[in-house]
């Protein structure tokens, strides 16, 4: 196990949270092999993997967390087979159970608008915190990036001439996103006037920061979006991750193409940013059965 999570770190570059995720998940794996009478790693099979799996579904797993483990595991014995503690990959043809896949909820249009409308007023007052949170907002609408993804930006990731940001994101897989001009005139104010003002010696190089000066926390800026959100009548109670999948979801329902959207949202699978045509097609139906005649 040790070896295994020095190989999740050290060659697969995973976060903290996925390498104790997946270690999790391969313990238990490991302590049902051992119930099964199987104590060394060449005694796992397809069969083993399989009761592992059905196991946690009689227990009330949900799709998405069996998915995840069943992922957990094809690494744990692919990394086997490839460093020569297995002869053969066990799970190489373990399937995931497939998620049930809802259609996000997402801001329309002129409800986005209202959002940052709102944090703008708020920030008349000039307050580096105001500053701030105009950028948070603007940044999460404009290029569709995790919060975890914003609150990891650097200074130097920044290209305002260019308007562009370098993002790190899943997988520390890098891509580069544009945003817009009003994106761009909430980054200048925050760098001219809100940023200094908050910067101390411990601040480093975050381009966000906290009242303290510190890296701002994914936390506050969740906080953030709802109380904003919670601003406009009619809209979806929704996190940093609606913002995310409103983008998205606009930027197809505007005429862009699906491999660019996935591009900027860094999918590493097109299926994944698929959903937003199902959202977009929804809206699509809802607007013809209001409007048509002969709906």
């Amino acid at each position: 196990m040790a070896a295994y999570e020095r190989h999740l770190v050290a060659e697969r570059d995973l976060s903290p949270h996925t390498v104790r995720a997946y270690s999790g998940d391969v313990a238990s794996l490991l302590e049902h092999a051992t119930r099964s009478g199987v104590v060394e790693p060449g005694g796992l099979d397809l069969r083993l993997l399989r009761s592992w799996l059905a196991l946690q579904q009689t227990r009330g797993g949900a799709r998405t967390t069996l998915a995840r483990r069943a992922t957990a595991a094809r690494v744990f014995t692919a990394w086997l087979a490839r460093s020569g503690r297995v002869a053969a990959d066990p799970g190489a043809s373990l399937a995931s159970p497939r998620a049930h896949r809802t259609l996000p909820s997402v801001l329309r249009s002129d409800e986005a608008e209202d959002l940052l409308s709102a944090a703008l007023e708020a920030a008349d007052d000039g307050s580096p915190v105001g500053l701030r949170d105009v950028l948070a907002l603007e940044l999460l609408y404009a290029t569709g990036m995790r919060v975890g993804e914003l609150v990891g930006l650097d200074v130097d990731d920044v290209d305002a001439d260019r308007r562009l940001l370098r993002v790190l994101g899943k997988g520390r897989k890098e891509r580069t996103v544009p945003f817009g001009v009003p994106a761009d005139r909430a980054l200048r104010a925050w760098l001219r006037d809100g940023r200094p003002a908050l910067a101390t010696s411990g601040s480093g190089p975050a381009l966000l920061l906290g009242a303290r000066g510190g890296r701002l926390d994914q936390r506050a800026v969740r906080t953030l979006v709802h109380r904003r959100i919670g601003q406009v009548p009619g809209a979806p109670d929704i996190g940093p991750h609606g913002l995310r999948h409103s983008a998205a979801t606009h930027l197809l329902e505007g005429g862009a193409d699906l491999r660019a959207v996935q591009e900027l949202l860094g999918h590493a699978s097109l299926a994944t940013t698929q959903v937003y045509t199902h959202v977009s097609t929804d809206r699509l139906r809802q607007a013809y059965r209001q409007a048509h005649p002969r709906a």
